[in-house]
């Protein structure tokens, strides 16, 4: 007798530093091959199918995750709060589930979310801060010396809405199309802390990085705000500034339709504010002019 399946949609949080990315890698430590193997172990039968798990997103080396959503199906039942208990009893430290959600056949954890969010953690500093070390990104500075926060504000408020952004996607980018709508883009500074908050209907690969470390660009008086136009327009990723560090960037939330019922990411973490964070979030579903909150 066929067993009927059952799909579970996970939350979870991770340490990017502990993994090489996401996405199962040989003989490298993912997060994906940690959580399936976790699963596998805490279901405990030998003649169990190898699970494969679905992400929305996947995350480079040292991106870290405050609200990544994956689902799975499996023949095995258990209480949601068995799952979350059992699945941590096998993840390595760096990795933990937060909640565990049995959803419909119709969710897919990748194409039923309308909308991502990052959040980028920017020190400003002459020095590394070693109890910071990646956790968050650098920009290395002399004493004394300021960004032009209000020209990355105007800088950013040119990539809100639909655009082609191949000047910001990586080499190496999956993504059939380059056009991807941004809906806000948030820029706080707690000098010498300044946070960036990102909203999309969907990311490029190194996207978010790319806007970050074209925005500190203009930050550093390296170009006027109107250049962003120039790069959208070039199409060229050759034209735009490298690749910024993935230290200080976190998912922080994959938004979906209010008929699954999917949990809200814990956002207490210690390294970006999370009165910051629901204050930014609260605006998901919607557009927001770019602004710049001192």
């Amino acid at each position: 007798m066929t067993v009927p399946k059952q799909k579970i949609a996970l939350g979870l949080q991770y340490d990017g530093a502990h993994f090489f990315g996401w996405q199962t890698q040989p003989d490298q430590s993912t997060v994906q091959d940690c959580v399936q193997k976790a699963i596998w172990d805490f279901i405990g039968d030998p003649l169990a199918p190898i699970i494969r798990i679905t992400t929305a997103g996947r995350t480079d080396t040292g991106v870290h995750a405050l609200g990544q959503v994956v689902h799975f199906e499996t023949s095995t039942t258990r209480p949601m709060w068995s799952w979350v208990r059992g699945i941590n009893n096998f993840l390595p430290r760096g990795v933990v589930v937060t909640w565990a959600k049995d959803v419909g056949a119709d969710f897919d954890a990748r194409f039923s979310a309308f909308e991502r969010a990052y959040a980028y953690c920017l020190l400003c500093s002459p020095v590394r801060v070693p109890l910071l070390d990646q956790k968050v990104g650098y920009l290395m500075m002399p004493p004394g010396a300021l960004l032009r926060i209000d020209a990355m504000q105007e800088a950013a408020t040119y990539l809100i809405g639909e655009h082609d952004f191949t000047c910001f996607r990586s080499a190496q980018c999956q993504s059939k199309t380059p056009m991807k709508t941004i809906y806000q883009i948030e820029i706080v500074n707690h000098f010498p802390k300044i946070y960036f908050f990102i909203r999309a209907n969907a990311f490029l690969h190194h996207m978010v990085r790319n806007v970050i470390g074209t925005l500190l660009h203009i930050g550093q008086k390296k170009a006027d705000p109107i250049w962003v136009q120039s790069l959208l327009e070039g199409r060229s990723r050759a034209l735009a500034p490298p690749t910024f560090s993935a230290d200080g960037l976190y998912l922080a939330r994959v938004a979906y339709p209010d008929s699954f019922q999917i949990p809200e990411p814990f956002l207490e973490h210690g390294v970006i504010p999370g009165s910051l964070l629901n204050s930014f979030l609260s605006m998901s579903g919607s557009f927001s002019s770019s602004k710049v909150v001192n």
